[in-house]
């Protein structure tokens, strides 16, 4: 009796420490994606309190669809495509696995030459593609403001670039507004959206953030 329990004992604690082996090889392999999120004032959050803004609100939805996602907030207000080009390197620390690319407003703001936003562009996403990293780039359509050659040639920017690249694409952030009152998801300042604004963006963008995940794992 007294040997059938010790042999049992310690049957139990190989049994329990196998066990214990087994769930943290499990944890190990089950690494948490990265992904950085550059982009300007849009991705930045600007007018809105921590977590109405657009990566903490895109994260916690891509919790919800059970992705094992921690998204870094790479926007800076202001920032242009150049600004973008300049950062890539240093924000691609090595727990990244993946970029979205939201820029080119500013590029917009300031009647910046379709030409040079598109070599910035080009730039970000080569530097990205160089350390073997998934893109998502994300467009912007060019108001009338500066001319219909100046639109058709800002507007092609960014699925041109994600063809000759081969990255992944969305049309814009702004493409989940079309047919709304700008007045119910914007701020008062009709530029950025407030936090209706941004969960509808993130609806909109979601799946394809998703499937840029999947793409890492």
């Amino acid at each position: 009796m007294g040997r059938w329990f010790g042999y049992g004992a310690r049957g139990a604690y190989r049994n329990l420490i196998a066990l214990v082996f087994i769930c943290f090889a499990g944890v190990v392999r089950a690494e948490t994606a990265t992904v950085a999120v550059l982009g300007d004032s849009l991705i930045q959050g600007y007018g809105l309190v921590q977590q109405e803004g657009l990566v903490p609100q895109l994260e916690s939805w891509l919790h919800a669809q059970g992705a094992d996602v921690a998204l870094i907030n790479a926007g800076v207000s202001g920032d242009t495509t150049q600004g973008g080009l300049s950062r890539i390197a240093w924000t691609l620390t090595p727990e990244v696995d993946a970029v979205i690319v939201a820029l080119g407003g500013n590029d917009l703001l300031r009647g910046i030459d379709p030409a040079v936003s598109r070599a910035n562009i080009e730039g970000i996403v080569e530097v990205t593609q160089q350390a073997n990293l998934e893109v998502l780039l994300i467009g912007i359509e060019a108001p009338l403001n500066y001319g219909a050659d100046y639109k058709a040639a800002f507007d092609a920017i960014f699925p041109q670039v994600a063809e000759i690249y081969g990255t992944a694409f969305h049309p814009g952030l702004f493409t989940a507004f079309d047919g709304l009152d700008l007045q119910d998801v914007m701020q008062s300042d009709s530029i950025h959206p407030n936090a209706k604004g941004v969960s509808l963006i993130v609806e909109e963008i979601g799946p394809d953030v998703l499937a840029l995940i999947n793409r890492i794992h």
